[in-house]
């Protein structure tokens, strides 16, 4: 299946901080969303424009504002100029082939994470990127389209008294990021539930189409497995070197979810071994179907070689032979022929070659 390309060559020549859209637009119409809160209370605003951030006055300490299908040029250096964004910071942002990553500036982290989903039929890695700016009291959090990634934060949020609102931004950053790396946990067990299923069909019956889905497998494994390995490092310094965004109790909880990505990248190094298994397995299994069948044409030639010696010997052209001259002569002839080959047939049987 031919995927969309991310054509980086749009931005050749032009300068460090130029806002271009790369990647493919996933959404008609972009969104935009603010929850303002803290332990007195929640608000919750949706817009259609993204100059409506700057107009709406904040009525609580902190603000989380949430950007989806975040493509369009003017629309970004809008939000830009209200939250004093980085050039380059909008420049990544509309750059929807970024690593994983993390860049520290005086009043805000850059975070830039991955959601994925697999698509069935056939098997694909479907890739989002989520940028997340992470300021003192507000985070900026931009999404490709819409999705549940982080709706279990907004209905923690949206229940009253809960402990979510009195953590502050850097309590709800690290819910964002946890939320982003548990849901990695479902991709892991859909892949574990396909490669048992392939498992099954190799060791039935298998056809070039379960070769086919193994090496789909196997591709969807390898591309997580390489997309996620620059998070282990991004969680790594976010835990060691952004002190002075994360309190030391919050810490402890990035530490918690850095274990959680070494477990994952764990968990896929076995599914590339498993990958690997099964493709060994397929073709044990075609080589052993192909030596099965090759075993009992072996057997029916095997049988049938006396018959034919006997025939060939009694088509040559001599005018005295045995039997020749008898009248059930051809009927002796068919009998040594059936005869010699069931004995071999129950001397196969009891060899277990048939």
């Amino acid at each position: 299946m031919n995927k969309p390309r991310k054509l980086r060559s749009r931005k050749a020549g032009l300068p460090p901080g130029s806002l271009v859209h790369i990647g493919e637009v996933k959404v008609s119409a972009p969104s935009y969303s603010i929850i303002d809160y803290d332990e007195h209370g929640l608000i919750e605003e949706k817009f259609a424009e993204a100059s409506s951030f700057g107009q709406l006055p904040r009525k609580f300490s902190t603000r989380w504002a949430n950007v989806y299908g975040a493509n369009s040029p003017a629309d970004l250096a809008a939000i830009g100029s209200i939250f004093s964004l980085h050039p380059l910071v909008q420049e990544d942002i509309l750059n929807n082939a970024q690593r994983q990553k993390i860049d520290t500036y005086d009043d805000y982290l850059y975070l830039v994470l991955h959601r994925y989903e697999l698509t069935p039929g056939p098997l694909e890695l479907s890739q989002d990127q989520i940028s997340l700016v992470i300021g003192r009291n507000y985070i900026l959090s931009f999404q490709e389209r819409q999705s549940k990634t982080f709706e279990p934060v907004r209905q923690r949020l949206r229940a009253e008294h809960a402990s979510l609102r009195k953590g502050g931004v850097d309590t709800l950053a690290y819910s964002l990021i946890d939320s982003v790396v548990d849901s990695y946990f479902g991709v892991i067990e859909q892949l574990n539930e396909y490669a048992e299923e392939l498992e099954t069909n190799i060791l039935g019956k298998p056809t070039p189409v379960t070769l086919e889905r193994i090496h789909q497998f196997k591709r969807c494994v390898s591309q997580l497995r390489r997309n996620l390995h620059p998070l282990r490092e991004v969680l790594g310094s976010l835990h060691r070197d952004a002190g002075d965004f994360f309190r030391p109790g919050v810490q402890i909880y990035l530490r918690d979810v850095y274990d959680h990505t070494v477990h994952i990248l764990e968990s896929l190094e076995d599914l590339r071994d498993l990958a690997t298994g099964l493709l060994d397995v397929y073709l044990s299994t075609i080589s052993h179907r192909v030596n099965l069948e090759v075993r009992t044409l072996t057997v029916v030639a095997t049988i049938f070689m006396p018959a034919t010696l006997i025939a060939g010997i009694f088509g040559m052209n001599f005018h005295e032979m045995p039997w020749l001259d008898l009248t059930n002569g051809f009927n002796y002839a068919l009998s040594l022929m059936g005869m010699i080959g069931v004995i071999m047939l129950i001397l196969f049987w009891r060899r277990r070659f048939v």
